[in-house]
C-alpha cells in the first residue's frame, strides 16, 4: 500500500520542525514523538517501539489508519487536542479559570472572559489542563469534543453535601 492509500503520512524533520515552531507560542519546545498526519488537519504522536521502517512494512501487510495519540489540529492555526494540552503541558498562552468556568468549559459551553491573547489558548483549572480553545474577542470558544464533555455536574451545597446531578447538554 502506498501511503496515500492509507491516508497516514509520516512527518519528515522538516515539517516536524514546523510544528515545533508553532508550538513556541505556547512554551512547548520539545515534541518527543513520531508525528502522523491523518486525513487533511489532524496530527497524531507516535512514541511506541516501532520504527518508521517496522510501521511501513505493517501498513504494506495490513491497513493501518490510526496509529499514536491524536495531538493537534492544523486549521487556522495550531489546536491542540484535550490529550495534548494534558501530556505537553504548555506555558503559555494560558487562560486560568475558576471553579464555575471550568465546570462550564466541561460541559461544552464557551467562556465570556475578556483576555488580551489572540487565537488558540489553553484552557487551565488550578493544576489541570482541559484543552484548547480560540479566543474571539470577550468569547473563548470551546473545542471539547461531544463525546468527552462533562454530562454528570458534583454540586457542593452550602452545607457541604455532594449532589450529583444530570444536566443536559
Amino acid at each position: 500500500m502506498q501511503a496515500e492509500e492509507r491516508k497516514m503520512k509520516i512527518l519528515n524533520s522538516t515539517e516536524k520542525k514546523k510544528i515545533l515552531e508553532q508550538l513556541e507560542q505556547f512554551g512547548i519546545e520539545k515534541l518527543n514523538y513520531l508525528l502522523f498526519q491523518t486525513g487533511k488537519e489532524k496530527i497524531r504522536g507516535y512514541s511506541g517501539n516501532l520504527s518508521i521502517q517496522e510501521i511501513n512494512m505493517l501498513a504494506r501487510t495490513i491497513r493501518v489508519e490510526i496509529i499514536g495519540l491524536y495531538l493537534f489540529k492544523q486549521d487556522l492555526g495550531l489546536r491542540l487536542s484535550l490529550d495534548a494540552t494534558q501530556i505537553l503541558k504548555p506555558s503559555k498562552k494560558i487562560i486560568n479559570t475558576n471553579d464555575i468556568q471550568a465546570q462550564s468549559w466541561l460541559k461544552g459551553e464557551d467562556l465570556n472572559i475578556t483576555t488580551n491573547q489572540q487565537g488558540f489558548v489553553i484552557i487551565k483549572h488550578n493544576q489541570d489542563f482541559l484543552g484548547s480553545g480560540k479566543a474571539a474577542g470577550n468569547l473563548i470558544l470551546n473545542f471539547i469534543p461531544k463525546e468527552r464533555r462533562l454530562k454528570w455536574v458534583l454540586i457542593i451545597t452550602q452545607e457541604k453535601k455532594s449532589v450529583f446531578s444530570k444536566e443536559p447538554i
